[in-house]
């Protein structure tokens, strides 16, 4: 009937479909509150989930941003606090080696000052006064010879020559009295600068000590803004491990590419070792595993080392140890460093003979004409550099543990705050689906209405006539009244 129909009207499909949506209208139209309910649920069916689920991820990021600011702030306190022991016991090194001397510095300084005490004062000794005879001189010398008595005038010529020579004699006197004490005086220099020197020390020193306390002052300003758990501090910590996370991961990438360079050193070597031929898996040879292996070895010995020597503290069980025991497996660690270092400078070199009668086969199958062998010293070269190559890399990698303990502490607080922001962009997403759905299930609430639009007048009509009618109804009533 259907397909009758359509070959009877093939050119009014859009008015066949007009026909149709006019009848299935009132059927819609009586469906409505149904298809506004249905909508409204799906909507909360769908939207409610997505914000309650939202909100829940919300709040696990503030639980997880206050148990990593818990962790920050611990491990921030615990690192100030290492700080600060340090600086005492620099000080502590510092009052023991400087200033446990500093009665005996005190003893000098005095007995030199006493001593220049002493010079000065004989230096400011003046010369003894003249002789009482010198006013009898001058009493003579007022004395006028009269008539010019030559008995009188020898006198006074003996007088004067007796007087010109004791002038002289004191004159002289004076003058060595002048020269001691300029002597006493250019003395006085080796104990001024005697002086000088160590006043110059106990300044170093107290200046050393001051910086000292200034560094912990610092430093328990920084452990009493961690305690109070302040904003500054916790950005502060975090900005740090961001850093120390950055860094620690540069250093790391450079020890990978050493040890890099240490496997294609000893790769070789292990093939004709192991066996080039047996394989761990259908891609992984033995050979790498072996080489793999004595790398890893390396690492471990040079963090055991590390340990030993509390400069890490991944394990705290070796820094638990006594000393005797710590001192033991330090040694122990360093022998192992060091066969490791040596069977890697053997491989070296068997790793550079294999290359050589490598090279020697491929050029005597390549050309028949004999090639000059090259010189023995240029030939040493690269093959000393790899032996040294060898013997040094394990050392090198024995330090990995220093930027490994900055990274794996770094890496608690930089991976919490990138899974707190991923918890957040997801609660966000969520919510804004949420949002969305709900939003959209109006839309369609609202696309059906106009969907139905005219049954929706007619509905409008009747209910504004059944108002205006009850409304005349009831004004004679309200007049009889």
């Amino acid at each position: 009937m259907s397909n009758e129909f359509w070959m009877i009207w093939p050119g009014n499909a859009v008015a066949s479909a007009l026909i149709l949506f006019a009848i299935a209208m009132p059927f819609l139209y009586a469906a409505r509150k149904l298809m506004h309910n249905l909508l409204h649920s799906v909507g909360h069916m769908i939207g409610g989930p997505l914000r309650l689920g939202a909100r829940w991820l919300f709040a696990t990021a503030r639980d997880m941003n206050e148990r990593n600011k818990v962790v920050l702030l611990a491990h921030g306190r615990e690192e100030v606090g290492q700080h600060i022991e340090r600086e005492f016991e620099r000080i502590g090194t510092l009052v023991t080696r400087d200033l446990e001397g500093y009665p005996a510095l005190q003893r000098k300084l005095l007995e030199e000052i006493t001593r220049v005490e002493e010079d000065y004062k004989k230096c400011g000794e003046v010369p003894p006064p003249p002789p009482e005879w010198v006013e009898a001189v001058t009493a003579i010398a007022k004395v006028k010879s009269e008539g010019g008595n030559e008995m009188v005038q020898r006198i006074l010529e003996e007088i004067k020559r007796s007087v010109h020579s004791i002038h002289d004699k004191a004159l002289a006197d004076y003058r060595r009295a002048y020269e001691s004490r300029h002597k006493i005086l250019n003395g006085f220099m080796p104990f001024w600068r005697s002086l000088d020197k160590t006043f110059g020390q106990v300044d170093k020193k107290l200046t050393g000590l001051h910086d000292t306390s200034s560094k912990i002052d610092a430093q328990m300003e920084k452990y009493e803004q961690i305690n109070k758990k302040t904003d500054k501090a916790e950005h502060a910590l975090t900005v740090s491990a961001f850093t120390q996370f950055a860094i620690s991961t540069l250093v790391l990438l450079i020890a990978v590419g050493g040890a890099l360079v240490n496997f294609k050193l000893i790769a070789l070597p292990f093939s004709e070792m192991v066996g080039a031929g047996d394989y761990l898996t259908s891609t992984l040879r033995m050979s790498d595993v072996a080489a793999l292996v004595i790398i890893f070895l390396e690492a471990t010995m040079g963090l055991f080392v590390m340990e030993t020597l509390r400069i890490t503290h991944l394990f705290p069980l070796i820094a638990n140890m006594n000393d005797r025991m710590r001192r033991r497996m330090l040694w122990t660690a360093i022998v192992f460093l060091f066969v490791f270092a040596g069977i890697e400078a053997a491989l070296a070199l068997m790793r550079d003979m294999l290359s050589a009668d490598k090279q020697a086969l491929i050029r005597s199958l390549a050309t028949a004409q004999q090639v000059a062998p090259p010189d023995p010293l240029l030939r040493m070269i690269p093959t000393t550099a790899q032996m040294l190559l060898g013997f040094f890399l394990p050392f090198a990698l024995a330090f990995v543990g220093v930027p490994l303990e900055s990274f794996v502490y770094s890496l608690r607080t930089v991976g919490g705050a990138f899974v707190v922001m991923l918890i957040r962009a997801t609660a966000f997403v969520l919510r804004v689906l949420g949002n969305l759905i709900r939003q959209l299930c109006r839309v369609l609430i609202g696309i059906y209405d106009v969907a139905i639009v005219l049954p929706l007048l007619v509905e409008r009509l009747v209910k504004a006539a059944r108002s205006e009618g009850d409304a005349s109804e009831s004004r004679p009533v309200k007049r009889a009244a």
